[in-house]
């Protein structure tokens, strides 16, 4: 069952992703684009597991996403 899923979940992320990168590549740059698409796939896996696959958020994961957004910070800065 969970890999019928799979194909709906990657084509809403799909959708989200390109246009996003073909309007946004005049504002962000490519690393930055890649980062918010990388968030973006977090999020929606990170709701799917909770939802559809009942597991649990555990601390170690959270601890996980805080870095990546720590680095997703580091990227969007302007130094």
């Amino acid at each position: 069952m969970g890999s019928q899923l799979h194909s709906p979940v990657a084509f809403f992320e799909y959708c989200l992703q390109v246009p996003a990168n073909r309007i946004g590549h005049g504002v962000f740059s490519a690393a930055q684009l890649k980062t918010i698409q990388e968030i973006i796939t977090l999020v929606v896996f990170c709701g799917f597991s909770v939802l559809y696959l009942n597991e649990p958020i555990r601390w170690n994961y959270l601890v996980g996403f805080a870095l990546i957004v720590l680095a997703a910070w580091f990227i969007f800065k302007k130094w």
